[in-house]
């Protein structure tokens, strides 16, 4: 009988907008597991695309971690996340091992943001 060997305390990882690939990568990664729906999926920490999308989160999900992802840095983004009540800013195409570091920390409450995005 094949055993799941994740372990007990996953972090669950919530991706708005759905993204298969990027949900794979995640799901590598011993203690993450991905979830689709933020009510029944109770998320520990969402990644969006869109900063007014975590307002949206956050109304269902007021406990949940929310980090935008972004492909660069924009000029006035970063304090636009955090003032919509993010918990940080994240390269959506960075190594899949520094999103999931993102990942861990935001879910200790630590605000996230990636070096290469300071404005």
């Amino acid at each position: 009988m094949p055993r799941d060997h994740r372990p007990a305390k996953s972090l669950r990882v919530l991706l708005d907008p759905p993204d298969p690939a990027l949900a794979v990568l995640l799901g590598l990664q011993p203690d993450l597991e991905v979830v689709t729906d933020v009510l029944t999926g109770g998320p520990h920490v969402a990644l969006v695309d869109d900063v007014a999308t975590v307002a949206d989160v956050l109304a269902e999900a007021p406990e949940c971690a929310v980090l935008v992802m972004t492909g660069s840095a924009h000029p006035g983004l970063l304090v636009a996340a955090l003032a919509a009540g993010a918990s940080g800013l994240v390269l959506r195409d960075g190594p899949v091992e520094d999103l999931a570091a993102a990942v861990r920390r935001a879910s200790m409450g630590e605000t996230v943001v990636d070096p290469g995005l300071k404005e």
